[in-house]
C-alpha cells in the first residue's frame, strides 16, 4: 500500500494529483498545516517537517521532485514519465523540476499574505517582488507552449505527461497572487489540464490554506 501524507492547498496536492492518474491503489493520510508538522513522529516522514511524504515498500520518501520521478519510472514510464531512450526525456526533467522554482516564489507569498498573523511582520517588497518572480516563471511557461511545434498542447511535445501535472499544480497555487491575463496560451494549457479527472479529484474537499481567491501586493509606501 501507498500512503501518501497530504495537506491541502500545498506542493502535495502534486502527488495526489499524479497518484490519481497512475490509476495505482494508495490512500491518503491528511494533516492540518500548522505545528503538528514540526512534531517528532511526522518527522520521521520527512525531516523538515513539510508536506508531501510519501510511504511506500516499507521506505519512506519526501520532496515532490524525487517522488514523481520514482514513481513515474516505477509505474508510468512511458505515460506520465519518459524513459531514458525518449526523445522528450530531458524536457521531461526540466518541466519536472522547474516546478518548484515557482513553488517557492508561492511559498514566499503564501507565507506573507497567510502565515504571518500581524501586518507589521509582512513586506510589500517583498510581495511585489516575489509577484514579479511567479511572472517571470510564467513568461517561461508561455514560451514554451506558443513554440511552433505541431501539437503542442501540453510540455512536451509527446503529450501529457507528470511535466504537466507539477507545473500545472504550481500555476494553481500561484493564481492566487498572480493572474494568467497577460499569458494566453499559459490560461489555455491550464484549462485544459484542469479539466482532468485526476486534478479534479485532487482539490480540497473542504478548507485548504487559502481564504480568498486572490491575494493582491500591498502597495509600497
Amino acid at each position: 500500500m501507498i500512503t501518501l501524507h497530504h495537506c491541502p492547498q500545498t506542493r502535495s496536492m502534486r502527488t495526489l494529483w499524479l497518484l490519481n492518474e497512475l490509476e495505482v491503489e494508495f490512500q491518503v493520510r491528511f494533516h492540518a498545516f500548522d505545528q503538528s508538522l514540526r512534531e517528532p513522529e511526522y518527522l520521521s516522514l520527512s525531516p523538515a517537517g513539510r508536506v508531501p511524504a510519501l510511504e511506500i515498500d516499507g521506505e519512506r520518501m519526501f520532496e515532490t521532485g524525487a517522488i514523481t520521478q520514482y514513481l513515474c519510472e516505477r509505474f508510468s514510464p512511458d505515460r506520465m514519465g519518459r524513459s531514458k531512450d525518449s526523445m522528450d526525456r530531458m524536457a521531461w526533467l526540466v518541466w519536472v523540476h522547474f516546478a518548484e522554482t515557482l513553488s517557492q516564489h508561492t511559498a514566499a507569498l503564501t507565507q506573507q499574505h497567510v502565515a504571518l498573523r500581524e501586518d507589521h511582520m509582512r513586506s510589500p517588497i517583498v510581495m511585489k517582488l516575489e509577484a514579479a518572480r511567479i511572472g517571470k516563471c510564467y513568461d517561461a511557461i508561455e514560451a514554451r507552449l506558443s513554440t511552433p511545434v505541431e501539437n503542442r498542447d501540453y510540455l512536451l511535445t509527446s503529450g501529457f505527461s507528470a511535466a504537466d501535472i507539477s507545473v500545472g499544480q504550481a500555476v494553481y497555487m500561484s493564481r492566487y497572487f498572480v493572474k494568467l491575463d497577460r499569458h494566453p496560451a499559459v490560461a489555455e494549457w491550464y484549462e485544459r489540464i484542469s479539466e482532468r479527472p485526476g486534478f479534479q479529484q485532487s482539490l480540497p474537499q473542504g478548507d485548504g490554506i487559502y481564504t480568498q481567491d486572490f491575494y493582491e501586493p500591498w502597495p509600497v509606501v
